[in-house]
């Protein structure tokens, strides 16, 4: 199929989902120049790329704001925005919050894919929205070249019970609360148009359940892993905390077609990047093709909590820093 064929949204689209995210070496040059660091009442900044911002409001609430969009990972619009909304919910959830309000943000190319196909876009975006019990009301939209869609979203949590990246501490174990492969499975449908219901599940189910069983098992770390891989958002995790972390491998769960998928040779770009960037601070006893796939590019996926979770694997655990971020065994 060609671009002329409005079917496939995949094909308007230079990447795809989180795969498209700016690499995460460029992008903390130019804000760390940008942006003061947390402190007072802004109790998350950016220093240390969590999932939200969070604002103090008193002793026992804070606000939790993010944003997240992307082009079209899948080529169902409906499905397209069931996920973007889930993606962009899941911050609110990683920092140990629940979404309470959101908006839409669409970019839409107007003379090449009609224009109602948006509304079955922004009508999965509202059903997930509603599923998790977050007010969705209007928005912004944009004439683009490519289709992009995500929200933007105010959550609320209780500031003595948050989850960050900088609270992991040497001996938690870490639970990883949804399989890997997405960035895989997504750029064979890209390329293929085969569908994968398996991962489309993974990606509409909101982490809302993975938070508050991490918050009842008393963790205090958490971050969700999306466009860096597991391997990015685990070394920004053990950085800001000040800790390393093992990784077994053989623990990681994966959905199934991922390997052959990979083994036929879909492997999103930004993947490659991710591993490229975090490669000087890890240590590996596995081979090229396994690190790739650790540091898949995901899109709306699981929580990784420095903690136990009941029902959900064990991958590894933090440890006393050392020579190196990351180790994989």
């Amino acid at each position: 199929m060609t671009t002329t064929d409005p079917s496939r949204l995949t094909q308007y689209a230079a990447g795809g989902g989180c795969a498209c995210k700016v690499p995460p070496g460029e992008l903390e040059r130019v804000l760390g120049a940008l942006v003061p660091p947390a402190g007072d009442d802004l109790l998350v900044g950016v220093e240390h790329g969590d999932d939200a911002a969070v604002v103090r409001l008193d002793d026992r609430r804070a606000l939790v704001v993010t944003t997240d969009f992307f082009t079209p990972v899948v080529d169902d619009p409906y499905d397209w925005g069931r996920i973007a909304a889930a993606n962009a919910l899941s911050d609110v959830y990683a920092m140990g919050g629940e979404p309470l309000a959101a908006v839409n943000l669409l970019a839409w190319p107007r003379d090449k894919i009609p224009f109602d196909l948006a509304a079955d876009v922004l009508r999965g975006g509202a059903d997930v929205a509603r599923e998790a019990g977050c007010y969705l009301a209007g928005g912004h939209s944009i004439d683009d070249p490519e289709p992009k869609y995500g929200l933007a979203v105010t959550g609320i949590a209780d500031p003595e019970r948050l989850l960050r990246n900088d609270s992991g501490a040497a001996g938690l174990p870490l639970t990883l609360t949804k399989p890997l492969g997405l960035g895989v499975l997504n750029n064979r449908h890209k390329a293929t148009g085969e569908v994968f219901p398996e991962a489309i599940e993974v990606m509409t189910t909101l982490n809302r359940d993975a938070s508050r069983a991490a918050l009842d098992a008393g963790a205090v770390c958490a971050t969700d892993v999306t466009g860096f891989g597991l391997l990015g958002h685990l070394f920004k995790l053990c950085r800001a905390s000040g800790v390393s972390a093992v990784i077994e491998s053989d623990a990681v769960p994966y959905l199934d077609p991922v390997r052959s998928s990979y083994a036929a040779g879909f492997v999103p770009g930004g993947s490659r990047r991710n591993l490229d960037w975090v490669r000087p601070h890890l240590d590996s006893q596995v081979d090229e093709d396994e690190l790739v796939l650790l540091a898949d590019a995901q899109t709306s996926g699981g929580l990784l909590v420095a903690g136990e979770l009941p029902g959900y694997p064990v991958i590894g655990q933090l440890v006393p820093a050392g020579s190196a971020t990351v180790s994989v065994r």
